[in-house]
């Protein structure tokens, strides 16, 4: 069921499939021929409750089809392992990748969904040995899971969030290493990146310095960061149901989307003159 709000309803996302991948993505169902870009991302680049979201943007500016792949909840697993998906990069003439966070990938303490990769199914023999205490069936999602552990202490979450932001290093690796042609890298959150380690905002666990480790893999790194009007304007002109109104207010707004759109164009335009 959805609410008739003051600026509409829900978005109508069109949901469509490509190829053999099991993910469901945003539509309307592109054809993957001739010139397009292709971009990998979480929730943002889906643009939950978002009309016209970066992807769509950026193709209005760029004049050539923006294909979005982009998932809800994805990490870095649900593109990493999907034939279709790395084929579908590799026809483009760019891709670009949301960075997205290091809690929603299997790693060497827990195992996600491979498909909703914020799910959590079960934590490995060495998360149980450091948190011996801990009944890790009670958990469903990984956020919840790390900010309940997180609440135990520092010296033992520092070798979570260390072992957390390794995998994530080797997973973009092996992601960018499978992708020909250029990548650009997008950063877009209300905060710059930054070394702070305390810090739980998206994306999760993402410091300056794994960002810039990977700066000689990819074409372009283009960050983000909502200005101040952009996230004054809180849910404005976002769609949403009544009951999704604490979800909506975590994420980026409609200016905040433009600000990554322009910001792309930009970078994408120079990328793509010089392919041709």
């Amino acid at each position: 069921m959805t609410y008739e709000l003051p600026g509409g309803s829900t978005p109508d996302y069109l949901p469509c499939r490509y190829g053999t991948s099991r993910l469901v993505f945003r539509g309307p169902r592109r054809k993957l021929k001739g010139d397009y870009v292709a971009f990998f991302g979480g929730t943002e680049t889906y643009g939950k409750f978002i009309e016209a979201p970066f992807p769509s943007l950026t193709e209005d500016t760029l004049n050539l089809p923006c294909v979005n792949f982009g998932c809800v909840n994805a990490g870095i697993d649900a593109f990493v392992n999907d034939a279709a998906l790395l084929g579908a990069a590799n026809q483009s003439s760019a891709t670009v990748i949301q960075i997205m966070g290091a809690q929603n990938m299997s790693n060497r303490l827990y195992t996600v969904h491979p498909r909703r990769n914020d799910r959590f199914v079960k934590a490995t023999a060495m998360l149980k040995a450091i948190y011996r205490e801990v009944d890790f069936t009670e958990f469903h999602f990984t956020r919840h899971l790390l900010v309940e552990l997180e609440k135990l202490g520092p010296e033992r979450f520092n070798m979570v969030r260390q072992e957390l932001q390794t995998a994530w290093s080797a997973r973009m690796s092996l992601l960018l290493n499978q992708i020909k042609g250029p990548v650009v890298l997008l950063w877009f959150a209300d905060h710059a990146p930054s070394n702070e380690e305390d810090s739980f905002s998206d994306p999760l666990f993402v410091t300056a310095d794994m960002v810039n480790e990977l700066s000689d893999k990819v074409s372009g790194v283009v960050e983000v960061t909502a200005s101040d009007r952009a996230l004054r304007q809180g849910t404005e002109g976002m769609m949403f149901s009544p009951v999704e109104e604490g979800a909506a207010r975590e994420m980026m707004g409609p200016i905040a989307h433009e600000e990554a759109a322009n910001a792309l164009t930009a970078e994408l335009a120079g990328i793509l003159h010089h392919r041709h």
